[in-house]
């Protein structure tokens, strides 16, 4: 929120006064005055009307700067409020968002397990398919040559 010229005035004087040369300029002021009322040189009454005049405006005026620094504090409070607020929101938001994908995640995670199994039971099945085909041509393989022997014997007997 931008501060007017009078917001930015309050603040830096509210700064300023508690700042260690404020505290050394009002302990020179103060001790000036009291030198002035010890040494007399100018009236009493007059000095401490002065002084008791210029301290109450002061106080006064610090007392309005220090309020306007208070209320610009809390409303700079208030927007962080409302900043928080819409964090909160949108981490809400995020959460939700987080919570969607990782139920996507685990149903992904279903599909790739199915998928693996399948994988596994067309290998197996595979895995049989050559087993059998193996099998087969040990049979083929067999039947061949008993069919050889059997010609063998048929060749020898008709030689006979």
């Amino acid at each position: 929120m931008p501060k007017t010229a009078v917001e930015k005035f309050a603040l830096a004087t509210t700064r300023w006064i508690g700042s260690p040369a404020s505290i050394l300029l009002h302990t020179m002021l103060f001790t000036a005055t009291i030198l002035l009322l010890v040494s007399n040189i100018f009236p009493f009454d007059k000095v401490i009307l002065i002084f008791n005049t210029a301290v109450s405006l002061e106080a006064i005026y610090l007392a309005l700067f220090i309020q306007l620094t208070v209320n610009f504090q809390a409303e700079s409070i208030e927007d962080i409020g409302d900043d928080v607020e819409e964090m909160q929101e949108d981490i809400g938001e995020i959460q939700e968002d987080v919570d969607e994908i990782q139920e996507d995640v685990d149903e992904l995670q279903e599909n790739v397990e199915d998928i693996s199994e399948d994988v596994e039971e067309m290998t197996e099945e595979e895995k049989e398919d050559e087993a059998r085909k193996t099998e087969q041509k040990k049979t083929l393989s067999d039947i061949q040559t008993d069919l050889r022997r059997l010609m063998d014997d048929i060749g020898r007997l008709q030689n006979k």
